[in-house]
């Protein structure tokens, strides 16, 4: 019998990435709008003068770090589907299905390709 702690560890590391890579998503996310909303604020002020120099910076900031979250995703996906490749049959768990957090990974992944375009339209 091989050692399933392995398995489960390289299943932790993987979602691990996960969150990560959704916490830079939506801070990117955050930082994007922030433009926007530096905008509006300096609009409704009266204030065309002191718009915010930096605004287009943030959503170009915001965009890079969507796709950053996006890519640390997939790519966590990738070396996991390569790592556990490389575990002998002893240290899988019986019934447990392994694709399961790498096709969850990769569905968020595409999210986040979907919320890059959406910033950038």
């Amino acid at each position: 019998m091989g050692d399933p702690r392995v398995f489960f560890a390289a299943e932790r590391t993987l979602l691990a990435w996960i969150r990560t890579g959704l916490t830079v998503m939506a801070f990117g996310f955050l930082v994007a709008r922030f433009g926007v909303f530096l905008r509006i604020a300096a609009a409704q002020l009266g204030a065309e003068a002191h718009t915010p120099r930096f605004a287009p910076f943030s959503h170009a900031i915001g965009v890079c770090l969507v796709l950053a979250g996006t890519f640390s995703i997939l790519v966590a996906a990738r070396e996991h589907r390569a790592f556990l490749r490389t575990l002998p049959e002893d240290d899988r768990p019986a019934g447990r299905d392994a694709r399961l957090h790498e096709r969850l990974a990769t569905f968020l992944g595409l999210l986040g390709v979907l919320l890059t375009v959406y910033l950038v339209l």
